[in-house]
C-alpha cells in the first residue's frame, strides 16, 4: 500500500487524538506534593516519564491508523470505540492522580485502563496482527505504571485523608 496524503492526514489525526491525551499529563504534571510522598526505590527518575510516553503515543497513533487504513472506521466501529474510551481513560489519569492527589482513585482507574488496552490489542489483533504488536511496549508500560501506583498507594495511604494538601 502506498502511502498518499489522505493517509498522512488521518495519521495526523491519530497523533493528535494522543498529543490530546498526552496533554492531561503536561497539565497535571509531578509537583512538590508528588516529591513528598513515598515512592518505592524502583520508581523511574521523573525525566524519563515524558521520553517513555513521547514514544509510547507515537505507537499508539501507529497502531490506531494502521487499523484504519486496513478497516477505516465502519470497519472497526467496535475496535475504535473501545480505542476511544481507552484514550479518555489515558488522558484522565493524571488529572484523578496529580490534580486530585488520588493515589487510590488512579489505581482503580488504572485497572480499567488497563483492561481497555488489552480489549484494544485483542480487536486490533483481528483486523491488522502489526498494530496489536505495536502496542505490546505501551501494555507492558501500563502493567509497570499499573504496579507503581498501587506501591505508590500503599505507601502513602495514611495521607488519603487530606488529598488536596499541598506542601
Amino acid at each position: 500500500m502506498a502511502i498518499n496524503l489522505e493517509d498522512m492526514l488521518s495519521f495526523g489525526v491519530f497523533l493528535a487524538i494522543c498529543i490530546l491525551a498526552g496533554s492531561a499529563g503536561a497539565i497535571f504534571k509531578p509537583d512538590s506534593w508528588y516529591c513528598s510522598i513515598k515512592k518505592p526505590r524502583w520508581c523511574p527518575p521523573d525525566w524519563l516519564f515524558p521520553l517513555a510516553w513521547s514514544c509510547l503515543y507515537l505507537t499508539i497513533a501507529m497502531a490506531g491508523w494502521l487499523v484504519w487504513r486496513v478497516a477505516g472506521f465502519s470497519g472497526a466501529e467496535i475496535a475504535f470505540t473501545v480505542y476511544g474510551l481507552h484514550m479518555i481513560l489515558n488522558f484522565a489519569w493524571s488529572p484523578i492522580f496529580f490534580g486530585l492527589r488520588r493515589i487510590d482513585w488512579a489505581f482503580f482507574e488504572i485497572i480499567i485502563f488497563w483492561l481497555t488496552l488489552v480489549a484494544t490489542i485483542f480487536l486490533f489483533y483481528g483486523i491488522k496482527p502489526a498494530a496489536a504488536y505495536l502496542l505490546m511496549p505501551y501494555l507492558v508500560w501500563a502493567t509497570f505504571a499499573g504496579a507503581l501506583n498501587f506501591a505508590v498507594w500503599q505507601l502513602n495511604k495514611g495521607n488519603l485523608s487530606k488529598p488536596f494538601r499541598t506542601t
